[in-house]
């Protein structure tokens, strides 16, 4: 925030406004500078309708989130398109989505493909198994898409595994603006892989596996704390147990920690889902218990160093559960769990999740769908601070058997920018976003306001009120010298 007047005479700041300012409101500096008034916003519980973007067969669709246009993109194997390798862009509009054209980014039969979203090249990474590759099927294949707008462009596909790869599954690391592939390799080990996007191609460092044995439902994600990567999976030579490690990425390379089991029973079910809540830094895994029913179940991980430790699993879902997986909402700081339930005529189950220390509890697990669907990724859009789920149609009237759909979901949330540093004043006047303005700020007189009692302490609220009680966090706004005047805090 540039401060254009004498501070020290004057009592005020000077900067740009973030938003409209009204008269006399509460006003907080965010961290690039500009101010904004305090205020918080709140979501409810809601679904959205369904929406088609693919008319044939939807086959292992996956989502990521484009924060810098504003889209998700689905990938999927089109099974009503000779099995070619598909994208579709989404928009979020409220609770409402909608889609361009899907564009095929591979024109042959493509499996397992996966994405994520490279916030620093601005790309969507996708990989795959190329079924028709040279000289074996299903080598490891990688391809950066470009959106723009609501379609996609992409560049030449990059083999970074020229024998059998299965359930590649694609994490982003932050720290290292690489792109880690975790996969299961043609000796069926489990494997990972260092990629960096440059302009519209990728390029991919020397392998390393991470598990020696067969290794499924493979699933990872990256942890902004400790700027390391968390593969989970079920180890086959181990009785399918669950199991985890910590990667560390270091220019191409990545090198990992010790396996740490967090489920003696056998997970080796559909998939799992792992996502990490960085409100209470924990990782959260969702999955099926095959040795309980298939019930679904989740539990919070601690990376300690190279290493990570288990709380005990919670049951959210009792039932024959598959496609488990797990999103972060960041807005709200809870992890959603999802899955299909074959006990509840294959509908989509969810439940939110609150982590306090190494433990999860969840509220009661509703339905996402209304009729018997499967396969459903979902992704967390920071933008509208919404959830967005692809399903596909096992029997919507009217629709084709297996079509793609997708929806929103939100879910309580609410959200302010006050902290207990932030607060810097009352604004003078009123302004529009991107004007200069000026803030009443410390041991000065704001003379907008209403209903005050002279003499009385006042605290900022949360909502940008003024009340004698204090909120969390507590914040100090000054003492009332009349009705319609504050001595702003000294």
């Amino acid at each position: 925030m540039r401060s254009i007047g004498n501070v020290a005479k004057d009592a005020k700041i000077r900067g740009v406004a973030s938003g409209t300012l009204s008269n006399g409101i509460p006003v907080c500096v965010n961290s690039d500078g500009t101010v904004s008034a305090v205020e918080e916003e709140s979501g409810s519980e809601n679904i959205g309708t369904a929406v088609q973007f693919e008319t044939g067969n939807l086959i292992q669709p996956e989502m990521a989130y484009d924060s810098a246009n504003g889209k998700f993109v689905v990938v999927y194997r089109d099974g009503g398109n000779s099995n070619y390798g598909t994208a579709c862009v989404g928009t979020v509009s409220g609770s409402s989505v909608s889609f361009g054209t899907p564009v095929v980014f591979y024109s042959n039969t493509t499996l397992d493909p996966t994405i994520c979203y490279d916030s620093n090249a601005g790309k969507m990474v996708i990989a795959y198994s190329d079924n028709a590759s040279s000289p074996t099927a299903k080598a490891g294949t990688a391809i950066v898409g470009t959106v723009s707008g609501t379609t996609m462009t992409f560049g030449s596909a990059v083999q970074f595994e020229s024998d059998r790869t299965d359930t590649p599954r694609a994490v982003y690391d932050e720290n290292s603006q690489k792109a880690v592939i975790l996969y299961e390799n043609n000796q069926s080990d489990g494997t990972a892989i260092v990629g960096t996007v440059s302009g519209t191609t990728i390029s991919f460092g020397t392998p390393f596996d991470f598990n020696n044995g067969a290794t499924t439902v493979i699933s990872g994600c990256f942890d902004p704390d400790t700027n390391q990567i968390i593969a989970t999976y079920s180890d086959s030579g181990n009785s399918d147990r669950g199991t985890a490690r910590v990667g560390s990425v270091s220019g191409t390379s990545i090198s990992f920690g010790a396996e740490v089991v967090f489920e003696t029973g056998d997970i080796n079910r559909g998939s799992t889902g792992t996502v990490y809540d960085t409100v209470n830094s924990k990782v959260v895994i969702s999955y099926s218990d095959n040795n309980d029913t298939q019930n679904g179940k989740a539990i919070v991980g601690t990376v300690s160093g190279t290493s990570i430790s288990f709380g005990t699993a919670v049951t959210w879902e009792t039932g024959q559960t598959q496609y488990n997986d797990a999103t972060y909402h960041a807005a709200a700081g809870k992890v959603i769990v999802h899955c299909e339930d074959e006990n509840d005529g294959g509908l989509i189950q969810f439940a939110v999740g609150t982590v306090s220390g190494t433990s999860i509890t969840f509220t009661t697990a509703a339905n996402l769908t209304s009729v018997e669907s499967s396969e459903n990724p979902m992704i967390y859009d920071s933008t509208n601070k919404i959830a967005v789920f692809s399903f596909r149609n096992e029997d919507i009237s009217g629709a084709p058997q297996y079509s793609g759909y997708a929806a929103t979901l939100q879910i309580d949330y609410t959200l302010g920018n006050l902290t207990s540093d932030n607060f810097i004043g009352f604004s003078d006047s009123g302004y529009l976003s991107g004007q200069n303005v000026g803030v009443d700020s410390t041991c000065s007189v704001n003379r907008e306001q209403t209903g005050l009692t002279a003499g009385e302490k006042y605290y900022v609220q949360n909502d940008g009120s003024l009340s004698t009680t204090p909120d969390t966090p507590s914040v100090e706004a000054g003492t009332a010298i009349s009705s319609t005047e504050i001595l702003v805090k000294g």
